[in-house]
């Protein structure tokens, strides 16, 4: 499988890129190139093959949930930039 350039295109302008001859010329190389390695893949025999999740076999490694004393509000406080009645005080983000 190969990639053209009116592919490249398409794809810039879902991405809302403005792309130069060149760029689109380049990409378009670079795309075929790894499309074309990808399929390398499918040559290979994968019958005997067990589908797995992990490359290693890990399972359940969270540690165990054990209840904590939490940190006083003063302590949680300490470093943050500005607070008002007990809570983080940041800038509006919404008009």
């Amino acid at each position: 499988m190969s990639i053209e350039s009116k592919d490249v295109e398409h794809v810039a302008r879902l991405a809302r890129l403005n792309l130069t001859d060149e760029e689109r010329e380049l990409f378009t190389e670079q795309l075929s190139a790894i499309l074309k390695y990808a399929e390398k893949l499918n040559e290979l025999d994968t019958d005997d093959v067990e589908p797995t999740t992990h490359v290693l076999p890990l399972s359940n490694v969270m540690r165990d949930d054990v209840v904590e004393e939490s940190l006083s509000q003063e302590k949680v406080f300490r470093n943050a930039p500005d607070e008002e009645d007990g809570q983080f005080k940041v800038p509006a983000v919404l008009e």
